[in-house]
């Protein structure tokens, strides 16, 4: 692949990194909602038939050059590190400010959506694991390790287990994504038609989609938790695996393909990320929810999730915050090193 075609790879894969951030907020803000609106029901559940998938498949292909020897052993240690320092504010803030009683304050069990790194560590991992395969057989097997994972006796936020297996193929995926491939077969024709497709997606989960169980689009449930047994369970996690891939590949008709206002804001979603669940906290313990009530202040609220998105992408937040979202592990590597010199 030449040069000009990875910076073209690297700017559609950061305008689709955006465009997820801010469908990830628009989601979490409009959650408490979704079952006083009807509209904003269908909106949730459109978006969790692509964002996370797609979130995890952008992973993947940001992944590419960084899995091996030193890069991908520093990026394990600071997912590490992301993690450590966040379950730990979130959970400081939950006991002390926000009072938040129903959650399971553990290291074990990623605080909401820590689940991310967590899973994200181990799908670095697992991509290592089988990195003799080919494609094909990796996203196979993971596709298997997908269903299986939800016949597992237990609880499937521990340490992210079921999102790990149930996204893993999305993040194998995106690593082995060929973006020249890509451009060759996705002409404007087809663009054009999966923007229909999307919408028909959203339509159609509005007219018969109010009894799907949001558990299942989260990933986070095993099929225990779920109240689903038997060889069925399997078979409408495949189900959700056909539509997750179909809205996803839908969902890239909307996305740019050249340098736009939003792509540079694409480099910083990791901003965008750790910090909006303060605001939707805050929110929420202040008692905001309560006064929306018309259709009008939703899509304020909306709005506002917008707004909040661009506002945290920007590079001023990046210097206030870059020491806590990407903490340096050069101390890591210093303290190794002693550790060393001292054994030899």
């Amino acid at each position: 692949m030449d040069t000009t075609l990875i910076k073209r790879g690297e700017t559609y894969f950061l305008n689709l990194r955006f465009l997820l951030i801010v469908t990830v907020f628009v989601s979490n803000a409009i959650e408490p909602l979704i079952h006083e609106m009807a509209g904003l029901h269908q909106l949730f559940l459109w978006i969790f038939t692509f964002h996370m998938p797609l979130f995890v498949l952008v992973t993947g292909y940001f992944s590419k050059s960084k899995l091996h020897g030193a890069v991908g052993r520093e990026t394990l240690i600071q997912i590490c590190m992301q993690y450590v320092i966040f379950q730990t504010l979130y959970s400081i803030l939950d006991i002390t400010i926000f009072h938040v009683g129903s959650i399971n304050h553990s290291f074990f069990a990623p605080y909401l959506l820590l689940w991310f790194l967590v899973s994200h560590f181990f799908w670095r991992l697992l991509t290592l694991a089988m990195y003799r395969l080919t494609p094909i057989q990796q996203i196979i097997i993971s596709l298997i390790l997908g269903v299986m994972v939800g016949y597992l006796q237990l609880d499937g936020v521990w340490l992210s287990v079921s999102r790990t297996f149930v996204y893993l193929p999305f993040f194998l995926i995106g690593h082995h994504f060929n973006f020249e491939k890509f451009l060759h077969f996705f002409t404007f024709e087809k663009r054009v038609g999966a923007a229909f497709i999307s919408i028909g997606i959203f339509i159609i989960l509005g007219l018969w989609g109010t009894n799907l169980p949001e558990g299942w689009l989260y990933g986070s449930m095993t099929y225990m938790q779920l109240n689903s047994y038997g060889w069925s369970a399997g078979i409408f996690r495949i189900t959700l695996y056909l539509l997750q891939f179909i809205s996803a590949a839908a969902f890239l008709a909307w996305v740019p393909m050249y340098v736009s206002r939003i792509t540079d804001l694409g480099r910083r979603t990791l901003y965008v990320f750790l910090l909006h669940g303060f605001i939707i906290r805050l929110a929420y313990s202040s008692g905001l929810y309560h006064y929306i009530q018309q259709p009008l202040e939703a899509v304020f609220l909306i709005g506002s999730a917008i707004i909040l998105a661009i506002l945290l992408a920007q590079p001023i937040v990046r210097r206030m915050a870059q020491s806590i979202i990407e903490p340096s592990i050069h101390w890591v590597s210093s303290l190794e090193h002693r550790a060393f010199n001292r054994t030899l």
